[in-house]
């Protein structure tokens, strides 16, 4: 255990992400995975007529999760090359398989089909949790739709709108990344087999030059991985272009999270919305009062990674040489599984943060109260007209009195007095009787809940119907604040991660074997 602490950790993985989003990216998950890519090659490969028999099959289905990471570790120390370390390594305990693990194959047969394969059941993990997010924030609006709010243009007060409509700005953004998660995932095929460069020579000479068997032995294999189609030419890998795609569609989310915390830790500051905040939670070591907004502060931070993980994708797609070249791979080892981890902490995240929103109306109230009477000039000088006044000398009263009360709070600190000057002043005595109705909230927040109500309805709720099914799991964050100055010991604070209630605990598999209709068992993948 001591071990643990005297070499880095990723925090992405030690401290936030969610069990089924590490495991996706874990060792354990590749390396079996190769194990059962090298069973579907075979699989297929008996099934076309090659000399391969059932024990073979049989003894490799067996030894799909006995890995002997110690011995494959010591192989590829020997040889150099990680995918041949796994082969002797499955070999060993499949001796009578040996003999036809792998054949025909390149590295990236394994390789960057198990990529594909991760990213697709990453997508599989992101998907609800945007969903859940959007389901939350969607309520929340619905709740606020006619609470009028001042809005803010330039962080300056500016007309008003309401919180429900504030809230469907952050939904419009978080449904356009629903939609790009999504197409992304959808886009996905399979590699396939395709051999060294991309030819499939190697299988074109394993079946003594039958183009039809090569084609079906990819059909089957891409078939047996659970994905519809396979991409019809690549050079030794998948184009790194499919990368660009998928890291761009989360890294476009980060940029929505960013923008959602940002706002709330804002609103926060002006105390009209907070995050959740826990009974024994402190914000601050020296200041005891303090409420930080400490999920969205992590929300941010962690959006910045995201977003900045975008540039490896780019320059790695931009350098690959011809067929290929391998100083993509030490990057793609960091860059894909972080974007993912990074992705999924922040949706739990924010999805904790939208569950557990609190409003303080009463502070919105004053904040309205301090500002309205300024907005509501205009509203004023068209109702002294209706009653016979002049609109030219009505305005020149207005500007002056608002410049005494814009004097009385800039200078002296005190609060907007327009109102109680303009109800002293005898040129307005025809429209007091109106003052309350011409200072309703209500009546400059536009369309703001017909808007709140449409959008859910036409755009937000029908995103949702695929993950009905997945709604029923709420998010709980277990951890202990480290305050940026509290010298806490990190060996005594708790790790900060999800813990996930009536949550979906599921690993897929590949589909049943073509030929027998038996399924795989132990060599399942995730469909």
């Amino acid at each position: 255990m001591e071990d643990d602490f005297t070499k880095y950790r990723s925090p992405l993985v030690s401290r936030y992400a969610s069990k089924e989003m590490a495991y996706n990216f874990s060792d354990r998950k590749k390396f079996t995975t190769w194990r059962k890519l090298w069973i579907c090659l075979a699989k297929a490969e008996k099934a076309l007529g090659l000399p391969i028999t059932d024990a073979q099959i049989q003894e490799m289905e067996s030894h799909v999760e006995d890995i002997d990471f110690s011995m494959a570790a010591e192989e590829e120390r020997k040889l150099r090359h990680d995918v041949m370390a796994h082969v002797h390594t499955f070999g060993h305990c499949c001796p009578s398989a040996a003999p036809i693990i792998h054949l025909g194959a390149t590295s990236c047969y394994v390789g960057d089909n198990t990529d594909l394969i991760m990213l697709r059941d990453g997508f599989d993990i992101l998907l609800p949790k945007l969903a859940r997010v959007i389901d939350r924030l969607a309520n929340f609006a619905e709740k606020y739709a006619d609470l009028p709010t001042l809005g803010f243009t330039h962080y300056q007060p500016a007309q008003l709108t309401t919180v429900g409509k504030r809230a469907c700005l952050w939904l419009q953004d978080l449904a356009m990344d629903m939609r790009n998660l999504q197409r992304a995932r959808d886009d996905l095929r399979f590699r396939g087999v395709k051999g060294t460069t991309g030819t499939q020579a190697s299988f074109l000479q394993l079946f003594q030059g039958d183009h039809g068997k090569v084609e079906d032995l990819d059909r089957m294999v891409t078939d047996m991985a659970g994905f519809k189609k396979s991409y019809l030419v690549t050079g030794q890998t998948y184009s790194r272009k499919v990368d660009i795609d998928s890291l761009s569609c989360l890294a476009s989310m980060g940029a929505t999270v960013h923008k959602i915390c940002t706002d709330i830790r804002l609103l926060a500051n002006l105390k009209e919305i907070e995050e959740p905040f826990e009974k024994e939670q402190i914000g601050s070591s020296a200041m005891p009062y303090k409420r930080n907004p400490m999920r969205a502060e992590r929300c941010c931070s962690l959006a910045r990674h995201l977003v900045a993980l975008m540039a490896n994708p780019l320059q790695t797609a931009s350098v690959q040489w011809l067929e290929r070249t391998l100083d993509d791979s030490a990057n793609r080892r960091i860059s894909l599984p972080e974007s993912f981890l990074t992705a999924d902490i922040i949706l739990s995240t924010l999805q904790n943060i939208t569950e557990g929103l609190v409003v303080y109306p009463k502070v919105i109230e004053r904040h309205i109260r301090h500002e309205l009477p300024f907005m509501a000039t205009e509203n004023l000088i068209m109702a002294m007209v209706k009653a016979g006044g002049n609109r030219q000398d009505c305005h020149e009263k207005i500007r002056v009195l608002s410049q005494q009360a814009a004097a009385v709070v800039k200078q002296e600190g005190g609060d907007n007095d327009l109102l109680a000057r303009v109800q002293a002043d005898p040129y307005f005595a025809p429209i007091l009787s109106q003052l309350d109705s011409l200072l309703d909230p209500k009546t400059f927040i536009g369309r703001a809940p017909q808007q709140v109500a449409r959008f859910l309805s036409e755009e937000v709720r029908p995103l949702l119907e695929p993950y009905t099914s997945k709604m029923d799991v709420k998010i709980e964050l277990e951890f202990a604040q480290i305050a940026t100055d509290s010298g806490a010991d990190p060996h005594s604070v708790r790790h900060i991660r999800p813990r996930i209630k009536s949550a979906e605990r599921t690993r897929g598999g590949f589909k049943p074997d073509p030929q027998s209709g038996r399924s795989l068992t132990s060599a399942e993948i995730r469909v």
